[in-house]
């Protein structure tokens, strides 16, 4: 009887020890497809696609640089690109429909054209394709979330330190961008606001120009001989800032004529240092890049997000440019690049 008593344990606890074999095997058998083992559902990254408005300037690789840090962080599959220049909207529509073609999962997207990217950017999400804007908004929607500068309250920043010219009369010509780039046109609304509260200031000459150095620099110097008394420019973003800048520098204007101008790289640093430039109100590029790509991530795991994130501003110029903040908001691509 003792005999058969342990033979049956013996034969349960067998029985036992196969069921848990079988579960093991079961749970965390992966199975081979093709001759090739299959990707478990973590080691899958998702896919997203940055869709910029440029690829070249010192702003839009300082926010790849932040783009592309998030992406390592999130484990996430990151295309950057964008137009060769900014005034392309069409190609930008074809790289939204090449993107969703290609399954991505989340687009994230500076608009070149608030108005005529817009049905790219409804299509796109129409097919299940979420939608995250970054810098320049886009008409539309359907966006999940939109980040960068408060435009309005950076033309304001344009303006304070436009007023810091110590003339009596101050005469002002605006040199901004692309009629139908929201963020040049909010811009331009804030310092506008701003500057006509001051009983010294008065509006010469504004002018609309393509988002382009040489451009802005011809359409800069003429404007200057049209309206000789003109002794402050502001203007709006990076081409035209270094368009500007080189118009001051071949006219000899620079301790004639004070500039506020927007963002920075090597050379329109150097022509604060030398005075071309008076102040560069710069945008936090690389946090646009790096909260644009963590919005994402969270949208593909089903967390939470804000529909609007603001990122700072400062203004910079040969009193403060040596200063640690400054030095690291005027370098953000080249310290990046050195981590």
């Amino acid at each position: 009887m003792k005999t058969n008593r342990w033979r049956n344990r013996i034969l349960w606890m067998a029985f036992l020890v196969c069921l848990v074999l079988i579960f093991c095997l079961t749970a965390f058998h992966r199975p081979i497809l093709n001759g090739k083992e299959s990707e478990s559902s973590s080691d899958q990254k998702h896919k997203v696609v940055f869709i910029a408005k440029s690829t070249v300037s010192g702003f839009w690789k300082s926010v790849y640089a932040g783009a592309s840090n998030a992406a390592t962080a999130c484990n996430l599959d990151l295309t950057f690109e964008g137009p060769k220049n900014e005034e392309d909207y069409e190609t930008q529509n074809q790289m939204i429909a090449k993107a969703v073609e290609d399954g991505a999962e989340v687009i994230i997207f500076s608009a070149v054209d608030y108005e005529a990217n817009a049905d790219a950017i409804n299509d796109a999400a129409g097919k299940g394709v979420k939608v995250v804007v970054i810098d320049s908004d886009v008409d539309s929607d359907a966006v999940s979330c939109r980040i960068g500068t408060d435009n309005y309250d950076a033309g304001c920043k344009a303006a304070e330190a436009a007023m810091k010219d110590e003339n009596e009369e101050i005469h002002i010509g605006i040199v901004n961008y692309d009629k139908n780039s929201d963020n040049g046109q909010k811009r331009e609304e804030g310092f506008r606001d701003s500057i006509l509260r001051d009983g010294r200031a008065g509006i010469d000459a504004v002018i609309n120009v393509l988002s382009d150095t040489e451009n802005a620099k011809k359409r800069t110097k003429k404007m200057l001989k049209k309206h000789p008394k003109i002794n402050v420019i502001v203007t709006f973003n990076e081409w035209t800032t270094l368009g500007v800048g080189y118009a001051i520098q071949e006219l000899g204007l620079k301790d004639n004529v004070r500039v506020v101008a927007f963002d920075s790289n090597v050379v329109s640093v150097g022509m604060l240092e030398t005075g071309e430039v008076d102040t560069l109100i710069v945008q936090n590029s690389y946090a646009m890049g790096y909260l644009g790509v963590e919005t994402a991530y969270k949208l593909i795991n089903g967390y939470s997000i804000k529909d609007t994130i603001y990122t700072d501003t400062i203004a910079v110029d040969k009193e403060n440019m040596y200063d640690e903040e400054c030095q690291r908001r005027l370098f953000a691509f080249e310290k990046s690049n050195k981590n």
